[in-house]
């Protein structure tokens, strides 16, 4: 996986926002919201190609968690970002 070019994350108000640079990736009906953890994945993986473990191993070193819950939600988050059009 990959966050593809022309998003990127934005801290507005106290809330981190995915914005889009180019037109062709704007959505104007829904605003992408991501919280602490999922902040610290984004940074991590941006620019790279990564999986749903290389965002589990963000968790495990970020917070107190096992190897199989950080898993689970890494692969929730991956997933949700794929829905949302943010990965390629």
């Amino acid at each position: 996986m990959r966050i593809k070019p022309g998003f990127e994350l934005r801290t507005i108000c106290g809330q981190h926002i995915v914005v889009s640079k180019g037109i062709e990736n704007i959505d104007f009906n829904r605003i992408i919201s991501l919280n602490d953890s999922a902040v610290s994945i984004w940074k991590a993986v941006e620019g790279t190609d990564f999986t749903p473990a290389d965002m589990a191993a963000v968790l495990r070193k970020e917070y107190e968690v096992d190897e199989a819950t950080a898993l689970a939600d890494a692969n929730e988050l991956a997933e949700a970002w794929k829905k949302a059009g943010l990965c390629e």
